[in-house]
């Protein structure tokens, strides 16, 4: 046992060495993580488009399912708001369905129907807040599947795995763009009290990346596609997935939650994936219809 004399510093017992964190990408999220998990969604995607396209709509239908009860599940948990589940998921299902082999006057059939069975289901509860909870059905089957069953419309073309090509493309475009621009040059806040990280300077090369990316798929991968078309469709596309991405920071800012969800280990849920997506897709779709027809 080692002996001690008076002015001696008493030795301190070693410390392991500190163990390097999880590199994070700004807002905190695990970039390791979410690398991974964005590499693993892009095989599913690629895998069941160009193998055989219609197993990209049970991608569609699962994303639409989990979007749905994630929103009504953290409506419930925040606000107290109970819209009914099961006739927004089978309601939902039926709309991707619908879209992908009947068109759109059946898919808004279908929406029409599953506002009609959320009111119905919901008369099985007392009608203390009736009118708040059906309101929020009718909206998550709006916001969810009936803006993701414009995804299945696309997929519905001889060309449909290169449409959904093109629109996941110029919609990851915008919020690469937007991201690496407002990161490196971002001085002027686009929307503060909704979204701070947001600058104007991001959203312009948003929007310029994504038209690059767009005038260059159109031309190439779209069947008498041609890149002013793509410049056009880029550009809407950049400021509908802006608008989108504020519109769920709104939704999450009411609700004093950060994500949606955790499925996704690094992203949050599957609507903090979809919230751009989801409105890009009718304004997509509506474009590659006037140019080329659907």
């Amino acid at each position: 046992m080692p002996s001690f004399h008076p002015g001696q510093e008493t030795p301190v017992a070693a410390q392991p060495a500190p163990q390097p964190e999880p590199r994070k990408q700004r807002g905190g999220r695990n970039l390791q993580a979410a690398i991974g998990v964005g590499v693993g969604l892009g095989a599913v995607i690629v895998a069941s488009l160009f193998v055989v396209k219609a197993l990209f709509l049970f991608v569609v239908m699962a994303a639409v399912a989990v979007g749905s009860w994630e929103l009504t599940t953290r409506l419930a948990e925040r606000k107290q708001i109970k819209a009914p589940l099961v006739p927004l998921v089978v309601g939902g299902v039926a709309m991707v369905a619908c879209g992908y082999w009947a068109g759109v006057q059946w898919a808004a059939a279908a929406l029409a129907l599953t506002g009609l069975a959320v009111m119905v289901w919901r008369m099985a509860q007392p009608p203390e807040n009736y009118l708040r909870d059906i309101t929020a059905g009718v909206f998550t089957a709006f916001y969810v599947p009936f803006l993701a069953t414009f995804v299945a419309m696309m997929l519905a073309a001889d060309d449909g795995p290169q449409r959904i090509v093109l629109f996941l493309i110029v919609t990851i475009c915008s919020d690469t763009g937007a991201y690496a621009v407002g990161y490196k040059f971002g001085r002027t806040k686009l929307a503060p009290t909704i979204s701070p990280g947001k600058t104007r300077e991001g959203l312009a090369g948003g929007i310029g990346l994504s038209m690059l990316a767009g005038a260059v798929l159109m031309q190439l991968i779209i069947d008498g596609g041609s890149w002013w078309q793509g410049l056009i469709l880029g550009g809407c596309a950049a400021v509908t997935a802006t608008l989108g991405d504020l519109g769920e920071s709104m939704i999450k800012r009411d609700l004093g939650i950060k994500d949606m969800g955790t499925l996704l280990p690094g992203h949050g849920g599957i609507m903090d994936r979809l919230d751009s997506l989801l409105p890009t897709a009718p304004v997509v779709w509506l474009l590659l219809a006037a140019f080329v027809g659907s």
